[in-house]
């Protein structure tokens, strides 16, 4: 019997994590160990924006290094995994009988967004991964409404890894590292404990109703996998809390699994 899956959102931080994982990477390695091994990964990265949802459907995933200036280690890393063309059918189908439209990408390999996590999750790349996209103009209710869509596959041994940023942004990154501003602490706590009490109205409103809700995430794409994973998760779904903390001063590094 296959054991359903929870769903997951991970703050991934800078791709400088595979090289130096800390405690976030021990934080995901003890996760990995902990849930029943997947089936298969389905990986919604802030790192794929789309105007319309795409899964990508690859026959072996090729390495995106989709970022520049970092260390040169960086760019020889990989992660070969199989992909599963015949989930990506499957996703497509599932976000069709919810009247979701969605494009199959047979080429599309990994962004660090999901490769990062899962080379340090999944170390020998054997499970069949697949990716789908988000869209940044629209908002957490759409992202939320693929998830629960998307929640039949947890039954089927799906892992749903949403990945991402709980406080994001670039603006306000210290190379040199630093105490987190008070205004991402308070927007992380938020977050923690509006997920932690099931405030599923908050969240999806949290333009309005979260603490320094613009600062935090002055762009939303590294916001909106975490829908992703709480609507997949299922109605009345909470999120605990398994990991915080901030690196480069505010950039959170949160990690949650989602249950209802």
């Amino acid at each position: 019997m296959i054991a359903s899956l929870p769903s997951l959102f991970l703050s991934h931080g800078a791709p400088t994590l595979s090289l130096d994982p800390g405690e976030t990477g021990a934080c995901w390695q003890r996760l990995a160990q902990h849930l029943p091994r997947p089936a298969a990964v389905l990986c919604v990265s802030a790192h794929w924006m789309t105007e319309e949802p795409a899964v990508s459907a690859p026959q072996r995933n090729r390495t995106i290094h989709d970022f520049y200036g970092f260390p040169e280690p960086l760019y020889r890393l990989s992660y070969p995994a199989p992909g599963a063309p015949a989930l990506a059918e499957r996703v497509a189908s599932l976000l069709g009988d919810a009247g979701i439209a969605a494009a199959v990408d047979g080429e599309r390999g990994l962004d660090h967004g999901a490769w990062v996590p899962l080379r340090l999750m999944y170390p020998d790349a054997s499970i069949p991964t697949i990716q789908l996209s988000i869209q940044p103009y629209r908002d957490a209710a759409w992202h939320h409404r693929l998830g629960v869509a998307l929640a039949p596959l947890r039954g089927d041994g799906v892992l749903i890894l949403a990945s991402g940023g709980a406080v994001h942004n670039l603006r306000t990154v210290v190379w040199q590292g630093g105490a987190a501003p008070s205004w991402a602490q308070q927007f992380d706590d938020w977050v923690a404990a509006a997920l932690e009490e099931g405030r599923e109205a908050d969240l999806l409103d949290w333009v309005e109703r979260a603490p320094h809700a613009r600062e935090a995430q002055p762009t939303p794409d590294h916001f909106l996998p975490l829908f992703v994973a709480l609507g997949a998760a299922g109605p009345g779904a909470r999120g605990a809390r398994l990991h915080q903390g901030f690196t480069l001063g505010s950039l959170s590094m949160a990690a949650y699994k989602f249950a209802a």
